[in-house]
């Protein structure tokens, strides 16, 4: 599934092609995705400008003056600008046409992505009014975990991927900021100290802008807007490698479910 450096090198290849443009209406040849695509779409975006191209979360957000066109991938979802006439490929369910003969078209396979509407608030649309904080904003440190994981039995990973804490975590990124940080995914949440919770939030920015400048982690589906593959899988240093030596120490690295997801760690590096 594509996750937040997946997202926003979507965002930043699709930018340059939509700001400051206008739709002219919108296509959709199947609206039954994850949630339905509004009926009256077309309508809503018709002759608006695009005033932004933004991210939240694993969210896709254009906005206008009347309101955002919400984005998101799913599991298998793919955004290209392409000219309009391209010929049509497989599973390629929704255009949004833009005023210079161009057009933003979703394709999407498994049909978990979608495509949504909402009007000023922004922050008023269910899927996103209880996000946490941004991994690469200023609101998100040390402290903030700490404080929201007192008392908590659950495991560190889980925490760190539950969305409502800080967004945009997924699985691959969670077991590598956790082998970068030596802290044992399956260690409960609220006994890691603020010093570690500190060191792990460093290590999390650090391997989501690794995988930002590397276009992202490949993952079945994903390529990035022009075609080309991420390449984060290359550093990978935990996650996959499986009975793999430890690039620290040289212990093999094991796998174990944890909240029904593959977890790569260290025994001997992760405390």
């Amino acid at each position: 599934m594509p996750e937040l450096p997946e997202v926003e090198t979507t965002r930043r290849g699709i930018e340059p092609a939509l700001r400051g443009r206008h739709f002219i209406g919108a296509k959709v040849r199947q609206p039954a995705l994850r949630w339905p695509v509004p009926d009256n779409l077309a309508r809503l975006i018709e002759q608006q400008p695009i005033l932004a191209v933004k991210r939240r979360a694993k969210y896709l957000l254009l906005e206008l003056p009347a309101g955002h066109v919400l984005i998101h991938l799913g599991m298998s979802g793919r955004l290209r600008v392409a000219p309009a006439g391209t010929p049509l490929r497989k599973h390629d369910h929704v255009d949004l046409l833009l005023d210079d003969g161009q057009l933003l078209r979703l394709q999407d396979p498994r049909r978990f992505g979608a495509v949504l509407w909402q009007a000023h608030p922004l922050e008023a649309h269910p899927l996103l009014a209880q996000l946490g904080p941004e991994p690469l904003g200023a609101d998100f440190d040390g402290d903030w975990l700490y404080r929201r994981s007192r008392g908590m039995k659950s495991p560190v990973k889980n925490f760190i991927m539950d969305q409502k804490v800080v967004v945009g975590v997924g699985n691959i990124y969670a077991s590598e900021t956790l082998f970068l940080a030596g802290i044992h995914p399956q260690r409960p949440a609220g006994r890691i100290s603020l010093a570690r919770y500190q060191k792990l939030v460093r290590c999390i920015r650090e391997v989501l802008q690794d995988a930002l400048a590397s276009g992202g982690t490949t993952l079945r589906d994903y390529v990035s807007p022009d075609g080309s593959p991420g390449y984060f899988s290359l550093s990978l240093r935990a996650y996959g490698r499986a009975d793999q030596p430890c690039p620290r120490c040289g212990a093999p690295i094991r796998r174990r479910l944890i909240g029904q997801r593959a977890s790569y760690y260290c025994a001997d590096c992760q405390r």
